[in-house]
């Protein structure tokens, strides 16, 4: 039985849990947080009261003999946490979402990673989310042809939603300790992850971006369209766009964030569409009109997946399950800390381009041009943490009238479907 211990009990670790507390391989052993209180109301809720807690990191790793860490804490944290498990031995280390604040420690985690003979993992959970899988295996069979475009629109919306605290936004926008922004460098790492996987690609070759801050903290309104590289001058050009709509007083239930994705992928054959994400599971996935996945091709409309879960707690569940079988039995994680690194030159794209106000291209954002400045993502001006209030206020402007009206909202389990 595999040893867990995880470091960090904010609000995703509510979701990552989940692939642990049934699992018949792993075993979590202990949790730290330098909030005690946070820590006991978890354990509550997850029903793991007697299990132990640290108030530092380094001694649970110490202590615990322990195979397998979680790192769930802000991104500037990311680096220091995975060298000290790396260097005690730990032989797999699971970073959520981005890698880290800066490309600089995405390497530093990469080298020492490999130099302790450590397999690193970054945990991006929508690559295992089951419509998204199946949709996966419909486009490598060639349904709609060669592809040649990818969008992705992520919908802000009003709720009601998984409860957040202020102090888990707060330094989100904060560049010196998120990276980037909440959303199209936090969030944006699983839309820019199902941008190079559906497509079948590696990278991009260069991208423009146009951010607004909404309410003076909120990365979005915001647009980004990109190119593909060619393989060869013959085959035609490839692009793709991701944008982040604001929508905050459209009431959406959602048991987990409130927020939406739909995505349409164009190829040579036909057209596929792609219904919901993180609120998969709510009223609207329950519609005839919203199944998981619709492809056009030769002047037929078909669906897939309805027999699927939706429920987005299972791509947590399926990315934690591979993982402990990686750890288990060898084999390479999804995603390796080199592909997560990656992951942080594209979503870091956008905001070069913003800042400087020009295209640009894969290959600038670097470790060196990062430490010279002239790749660097700067802190916005003007951005006021009272905002958060104002932000929220909005969004619970028509959230409040959806629910006199009785529309439907279930509150989260802490266990499995029946």
């Amino acid at each position: 039985m595999l040893r867990v211990g995880i470091i960090g009990t904010g609000d995703i670790a509510n979701l990552n849990i989940q692939g642990y507390i049934h699992s018949q391989d792993a075993e979590l052993v202990a949790v730290s947080d330098i909030d005690v209180s946070n820590v006991g109301e978890k354990l509550e809720r997850w029903g793991l009261r007697t299990l132990k807690i640290y108030t530092d990191f380094k001694k649970m790793i110490d202590h615990e003999n322990l195979d397998i860490i979680e790192i769930l804490t802000p991104h500037h944290l990311h680096y220091p946490m995975t060298e000290y498990a790396a260097k005690a031995g730990i032989l797999g280390i699971s970073v959520q979402k981005p890698l880290a604040h800066t490309i600089t420690d995405c390497e530093r985690m990469i080298k020492i990673c490999e130099e302790e003979n450590v397999k690193l993992k970054l945990y991006e959970n929508f690559r295992f989310y089951p419509p998204y899988l199946r949709a996966k295996e419909l486009l490598d069979s060639g349904i709609i042809g060669e592809l040649l475009s990818f969008r992705i629109n992520t919908i802000l919306t009003g709720g009601p939603s998984m409860p957040r605290g202020l102090k888990s936004l707060t330094w989100r926008i904060k560049v010196d300790t998120c990276g980037g922004g909440p959303l199209v460098y936090d969030d944006g790492i699983h839309k820019f992850s199902l941008a190079l996987w559906l497509m079948g690609q590696q990278k991009v070759e260069k991208l423009h971006g146009w951010i607004d801050y909404f309410t003076s903290v909120m990365d979005a309104p915001s647009y980004m369209l990109w190119k593909y590289p060619s393989q060869n001058p013959n085959e035609p050009p490839k692009y793709g766009t991701m944008q982040f709509t604001m929508a905050t007083n459209v009431y959406y239930p959602s048991n987990y964030y409130d927020c939406d994705e739909f995505i349409e992928i164009s190829g040579t054959k036909g057209i596929m569409w792609l219904n919901q994400c993180t609120s998969g599971g709510n009223f609207v996935s329950k519609s005839l009109e919203n199944p998981p996945i619709v492809t056009y091709v030769d002047g037929e409309v078909k669906s897939y997946g309805k027999d699927l879960p939706r429920d987005w707690r299972y791509s947590f569940i399926n990315s934690t399950e591979h993982f402990i079988k990686v750890i288990k039995e060898g084999g390479t994680p999804i995603y390796t800390g080199e592909q997560g690194r990656d992951l942080c030159i594209f979503a870091k794209m956008p905001y070069i381009s913003h800042q400087q106000k020009r295209t640009v291209t894969w290959n600038e954002i670097t470790a060196e041009n990062e430490q010279n400045q002239s790749c660097y993502v700067k802190q916005p001006v003007n951005l006021v943490e009272g905002g958060l209030t104002k932000y929220n206020r909005r969004s619970r402007s028509d959230l409040r009238k959806g629910i006199k009206q009785g529309l439907e909202h279930n509150v989260f389990k802490y266990q499995y479907e029946e």
